[in-house]
């Protein structure tokens, strides 16, 4: 009985995640026959959830409007859910957005519709204070998770930094939270490539277009490739260095949105950034007070030679001028004692 009752959880669980199941997926997933499946969701059925066959290929789906399994909220529990997962979404709490969000799209997919209307009339009340970084509804966030798992194509507005926009349509794969922004990893239909979308930037288009058979992804390593199409790519100038002092170091002083850190050895790592300015992607590494040495572009080693003249010429001047004030301001007190006392007391 213990087994059964675990087995029909974990079917349950299979149900809420995903649009559509075969009878054969499920059997393979949990490791029984199809004719287990068949008896299982009977039981489902029988305890009320409205698990639907669907015609063609036979298959199983989770219709909305259920009880909230398997935790069986009740009503003001479930608003309390699905209010607490949307502030979590928009990065209120650091380190579960990514989390939060595929929550959310699971719990949505089932919120009975009087609930929905309280967590929507609930979220209009509420105003939040500011905070770093971009707003993204999380409604928003929520739909896009829900197309990413389902092979949805999305259809959007996308408005880029420069402020151009237009309609892109793209297979939507992965959503990554940096800490400041959401990026969608797409791709780009029209374009034939592989994308990253700010997802403050984009207006969702209703409803989603066909579905898509899933590509292989660009990266084995999405967090790299990520860090390195946001931190590099979209600038004018790619930077190389080869930063004398370890990876972790510099972690510390250059966030994944902002460069790429491959170790060497013990001692030594590669970073990668961008900037649309030499001056900027100059400045910001030699601030991180670290000996390092640049490869790319080579414009950069021309334009940081001219800034160190540049400080140099600064430190004498600024030197000089200062020794001739402190020479100044001991001539005026003759033997070095404040001027206006008296040597008699």
């Amino acid at each position: 009985m213990v087994q059964t009752s675990a087995r029909l959880l974990r079917l349950l669980s299979l149900l809420q995640a995903h649009r559509e199941w075969s009878g054969v997926e499920l059997a393979e997933r949990l490791g029984v026959t199809a004719r287990t499946v068949r008896r299982d969701v009977g039981r489902l059925r029988e305890l009320g959830y409205p698990v639907h066959a669907t015609a063609g290929v036979p298959g199983y789906r989770l219709g909305a409007g259920t009880d909230l399994p398997p935790l069986l909220l009740d009503d003001d529990e479930a608003v309390a859910v699905a209010v607490g997962l949307r502030t979590a979404a928009g990065g209120s709490v650091s380190g579960i957005e990514e989390t939060s969000v595929r929550a959310l799209a699971k719990l949505e997919r089932v919120l009975p519709s009087r609930l929905r209307h309280r967590v929507r009339a609930l979220r209009s009340m509420t105003v939040p204070m500011g905070r770093a970084g971009s707003a993204v509804d999380p409604a928003s966030l929520a739909a896009i998770a829900a197309a990413c798992r389902d092979h949805e194509t999305l259809r959007f507005d996308y408005r880029t930094h420069e402020g151009q926009e237009s309609v892109r349509a793209a297979e939507p794969y992965r959503l990554v939270h940096s800490g400041r922004h959401w990026y969608l990893l797409g791709w780009d239909t029209g374009r034939g490539d592989w994308r990253t979308y700010r997802v403050d930037r984009l207006s969702l288009r209703t409803p989603n277009g066909a579905r898509f058979v899933p590509r292989d992804l660009p990266d084995s390593d999405l967090a790299a490739y990520m860090s390195r199409s946001i931190s590099s790519a979209p600038y004018r100038y790619q930077g190389r260095f080869t930063m004398h002092a370890p990876a972790e170091v510099v972690a510390e002083h250059m966030p994944a949105t902002t460069g790429t850190i491959e170790p060497i050895d013990e001692r030594t790592c590669v970073l990668s950034s961008g900037a649309n300015d030499l001056d900027e992607l100059a400045v910001w590494v030699a601030l991180m007070d670290v000996d390092f040495e640049v490869h790319e572009p080579p414009e950069l080693v021309d334009r940081i030679r001219a800034l160190s003249a540049r400080l140099a010429t600064a430190a004498a001047v600024s030197s000089a001028s200062s020794v001739s004030r402190l020479a100044g301001s001991s001539r005026a007190g003759g033997s070095g004692r404040p001027r206006g006392t008296d040597p008699g007391k």
